[in-house]
C-alpha cells in the first residue's frame, strides 16, 4: 500500500518540476472574482468614519443628519463616546447606503466631537520620547565588556529601518450577506477557517456560532501578514448587513488602507562589535529601539542576527506612538535585525580591510546548525554575482560620477507547517478532489495541493480538482509565518494516501494481489513487482460501484515526518550610485535560498522573485511619513508612498538549493525568508560604492547626498 513518506521515489513525475499555477490563466484573464469584485443582488455599500486626530477621546457622536440623507439604510458605531482613539485613521463609525457616493457623503455628515489628547508620531529614540517608552529589555551573554576591551579591532555605528505599511494591492474588506441566521462573508483574508470563530466570539454577538458563518476567499490580492483578523470593518460590515437585511460591501480606500490597516514596526540600534585581526568575532553590544504604534512590542530583539557571537549585550526600548497599529509584515522583525547586524559586520569588515564574504565565512560556525548550508549558499551566490571579480574595498572607486559596489547578507526563518485538515475524494468515475479550508495568497498554494494529490495518485495534474477558499471545507491554518505549504502538503499527502489505500483494498482481488503489493503509477494501478499486472485508473475506480472513497488527512503538532523547519539564505546586491543626484540603482540582486523539499520549482522561484522585488522597494522607497504637529500620515496614497516600478531594478537571479540533503528535510515554507536580506545587501552595496554608510533605509537620494556632502567621497 502507499505510505506517507517523502521524498518520493524515483518514479516521481511532478514533485520539484517547474509547473505553472493552476489559476494563472484564470487570474490573468480576469475571470476570477476577488472580494472587491463581488456584487450581490440589492447590495448596499458602506464607508467608514475615521478619527482625524492621532490621539483623542470621543465625546459625542451625532448621526441624525446622516440618517436623513438619501439612500442611507443603517449606521454602526464602532468607538463609543467616552472611548479613546489612538491614531489618525482610528475607526469610529460605519454607514451603509445604496451607493458608494451616498455612503461617503453620509459618513462626512456624522458629527463626532473629540477631546484632543497629546500624541507622539515621530520615530524618535527613547531619550526624546519621554513617557512614551515601555518594556526596557536587556539580555547579557558571556562577558561582552571584557570581550570588546580585548578586541583587536572594533567598529561602532548606528543603523535603522523605519515604519512601512503593508500596501496590499487589494484593500482590506469584504461583502457580508445574511440568509436567515446564516452569514456569508466574501472576505479578503489570510485566515479562511479562522474568521467564523472570530465573528461568533464578537461582543456584542453577531452570529450564534461559527457554524453559522461561511467565509469565501477563492483568491485574494495580497496580505503580507495584515489580513488575519475580521477587523473592526469586518464586524461592522456584518452588523450593517444584519440591520438592513441587504448584502453590504465595505472595502477600505487607499488612504484608509495605509493609515489603519497595519504597518511593519521600525527598529534602530547603536552597535559596537569587536573582532580579532583575522576577522574572528569576539563581542557585541547594542542598544536598540523601535515603534509599532500604540501597542508595546515584545522583548529584546535577537541581535546579532544569525551570527551568534557568544559574548553579547542587547538592550531594547519600545517607543509607543500614535501612528496606527503594527501587524506582522513578512518575516516579522527579521528584515530589521538583519539590516542592523549585517551593516555592522560590513562596517567591521571594512575597518579590517577584509572582504565581507570572507568575514562571514570565517565566522560561519557561529550560525549554528545551518553553518554548512550558509557556507554553500555564500559560495553559490559569489559565483552567480562574480563577486571575486567585481568586489573592491571601500575607497577604491572608479572615476566618474557613477560608483558601483557590492553587498552581501545572510538570513534565516522557521517555516514549519501549520495544523491542517484535508479530505481527498475518489469518485467511481475516476475523478479526484482535494478539499481543505486553506487560502491561496497568490503564492501557488492551490497548485501545490494539486501536485501532491496527483503525485500520490499517479495521475496527471489536470486530473485533480482542488477545492480551497471556503470555510466549510476541513479547517486549515492561517497563512502566516511561511507555514502554509508545509501544512497543506502534509495533510494532503496523508488524505490522498488514505484514499488511495482504500482503493487498493477494492482493486487487489481483481489483480490477484494483496493491497500492500499495489502502486499507482502513470494512470494505472499495478503490482509493484509485476507491472504487467495492471488496470487503468478508471477501471479501478469503477469497482467502487456508486460509493466514493474519502481519505482524511491531518497535519498536527508532532507529526513532522513530512516536513521540518529552519532555512537559510544568502543574497548579494550590485548597485550603481549616481553621486551627482544621489539615485541608487540596483543593477543585480542574487538570491540563493533553501527550503527543504521543493514541491513546485516554478512557484518557489516566483516567491523568491517577489520577495526580492519587495526588498528592493523597502530598501529604496518605502517610508510611512508622519507629521509631528497634526499627527497625520503625509503620504497615505500611491503618489507619495513610493513603490518600485519595473525600471527601478535590474537583473534578479534566483537559485534554489536542491539535492538529497535538502529534499530529505521535507517541506519547509518559503514566502518570508528571501524578503529579509535585500535591505542589508543593498545598503552594504551602497556603502561599498560610495565609501561610507548611509545608516538608515530607505536609501533615498537626499540621504545619499547628505553622506556625500560630509566629505565621504572626494
Amino acid at each position: 500500500m502507499a505510505d506517507y513518506h517523502w521524498p518520493p521515489t524515483d518514479k516521481c513525475s511532478l514533485i520539484g518540476r517547474r509547473i505553472s499555477r493552476l489559476d494563472g490563466a484564470w487570474k490573468s484573464s480576469g475571470r476570477i472574482k476577488y472580494s472587491y469584485d463581488v456584487n450581490r443582488p440589492n447590495m448596499l455599500h458602506a464607508k467608514m468614519v475615521f478619527s482625524p486626530y492621532a490621539h483623542a477621546k470621543v465625546v459625542s457622536i451625532d448621526t441624525s443628519a446622516a440618517e436623513k440623507m438619501p439612500g442611507v439604510k443603517a449606521i454602526e458605531i464602532i468607538t463609543e463616546p467616552g472611548k479613546e482613539v489612538f491614531w489618525a485613521g482610528h475607526e469610529v463609525a460605519a454607514v451603509a447606503a445604496e451607493t458608494e457616493e451616498q455612503a461617503r457623503d453620509a459618513a462626512r455628515r456624522i458629527q463626532v466631537r473629540y477631546e484632543k489628547l497629546p500624541h507622539l508620531v515621530s520615530d524618535v529614540e527613547p531619550a526624546k520620547a519621554g513617557e512614551h517608552t515601555k518594556q526596557l529589555a536587556e539580555q547579557t551573554d558571556g562577558s561582552p565588556d571584557q570581550a570588546l576591551q580585548q578586541a583587536e579591532v572594533t567598529s561602532e555605528g548606528e543603523y535603522g529601518v523605519p515604519v512601512i505599511t503593508h500596501c496590499c494591492l487589494e484593500a482590506h474588506g469584504q461583502v457580508a450577506e445574511w440568509d436567515g441566521d446564516n452569514l456569508t462573508l466574501y472576505a479578503s483574508t489570510q485566515n479562511v477557517s479562522g474568521i467564523p470563530g472570530e465573528i461568533a466570539r464578537a461582543k456584542p454577538p453577531i452570529a450564534d456560532s461559527a457554524d453559522k458563518v461561511r467565509v469565501l476567499s477563492p483568491v485574494m490580492g495580497g496580505g503580507f501578514g495584515s489580513k488575519f483578523g475580521a477587523d473592526t470593518w469586518g464586524l461592522a460590515c456584518a452588523r450593517l448587513a444584519k440591520k438592513t437585511g441587504h448584502p453590504v460591501k465595505l472595502m477600505l480606500e487607499r488612504d484608509q488602507e495605509l493609515m489603519a490597516a497595519g504597518a511593519r514596526p521600525s527598529m534602530y540600534a547603536k552597535v559596537k562589535v569587536g573582532a580579532k585581526k583575522d576577522g574572528t568575532l569576539v563581542g557585541w553590544q547594542s542598544e536598540s529601539w523601535g515603534t509599532g504604534g500604540p501597542d508595546a512590542q515584545g522583548g529584546a530583539p535577537n541581535l546579532p542576527y544569525v551570527v551568534r557571537i557568544p559574548d553579547r549585550r542587547v538592550r531594547h526600548t519600545t517607543v509607543l506612538t500614535n501612528i496606527g497599529p503594527s501587524r506582522a509584515w513578512r518575516a516579522p522583525n527579521h528584515p530589521q535585525m538583519c539590516l542592523i547586524t549585517m551593516s555592522a559586520l560590513d562596517d567591521l569588515a571594512a575597518k579590517l580591510g577584509m572582504d565581507p564574504v570572507e568575514l562571514l565565512q570565517r565566522n560561519i560556525e557561529m550560525t549554528g546548525q545551518l553553518a554548512k548550508t550558509y557556507s554553500a549558499e555564500l559560495e553559490k551566490a559569489a559565483e552567480l554575482m562574480e563577486w571575486k571579480k567585481k568586489w573592491h574595498p571601500r575607497g577604491e572607486r572608479t572615476s566618474g560620477s557613477i560608483k558601483k559596489g557590492l553587498g552581501v547578507s545572510i538570513h534565516t526563518w522557521g517555516g514549519a507547517g501549520h495544523p491542517s485538515n484535508c479530505n481527498c475524494v475518489i469518485q467511481p468515475d475516476g475523478s479526484v478532489s482535494a478539499s481543505l479550508g486553506s487560502q491561496d495568497l497568490g503564492t501557488g498554494t492551490r497548485t501545490v495541493i494539486g501536485i501532491v494529490t496527483a503525485e500520490t495518485m499517479g495521475l496527471p495534474l489536470e486530473a485533480v480538482k482542488v477545492n480551497i477558499g471556503d470555510s466549510k471545507y476541513p479547517a486549515d491554518g492561517a497563512s502566516g509565518g511561511s507555514t502554509t505549504v508545509g501544512g497543506v502538503s502534509s495533510s494532503t499527502r496523508r488524505a490522498a494516501t488514505a484514499a488511495l489505500n482504500q482503493l487498493f483494498e477494492k482493486v487487489a482481488p481483481s489483480l490477484d494481489a494483496k493491497p500492500d503489493d499495489l502502486e499507482a503509477v502513470d494512470g494505472q494501478i499495478r503490482v509493484k513487482d509485476n507491472p504487467s499486472k495492471a488496470i487503468s485508473w478508471k477501471q479501478a475506480c469503477a469497482k467502487l460501484g456508486t460509493t466514493p472513497i474519502t481519505g482524511v488527512g491531518q497535519r498536527q503538532r508532532g507529526n513532522d515526518d513530512l516536513l521540518s523547519s529552519g532555512v537559510g539564505g544568502a543574497q548579494m546586491a550590485e548597485v550603481s550610485v549616481d553621486t551627482e543626484t544621489g539615485i541608487v540603482q540596483v543593477d543585480k540582486l542574487v538570491a540563493v535560498q533553501d527550503c527543504g523539499l521543493i514541491i513546485d520549482l516554478k512557484t518557489a522561484e516566483s516567491q523568491v522573485y517577489g520577495a526580492c522585488i519587495m526588498g528592493i522597494t523597502y530598501s529604496l522607497f518605502e517610508h510611512k511619513i508622519m507629521d509631528e504637529q497634526t499627527g497625520h500620515c503625509l503620504n497615505a496614497d500611491l503618489e507619495f508612498y513610493k513603490l518600485a516600478g519595473i525600471g527601478d531594478f535590474g537583473e534578479i537571479v534566483v537559485h534554489m538549493m536542491t539535492g538529497p540533503e535538502y529534499d530529505q528535510r521535507g517541506v519547509i515554507g518559503l514566502g518570508e525568508p528571501p524578503v529579509i536580506s535585500p535591505g542589508a545587501a543593498i545598503s552594504n552595496a551602497v556603502a561599498n560604492a560610495i565609501g561610507a554608510r548611509v545608516p538608515t533605509l530607505p536609501l533615498t537620494p537626499d540621504k545619499v547626498l547628505g553622506v556625500l556632502e560630509k566629505g565621504a567621497v572626494a
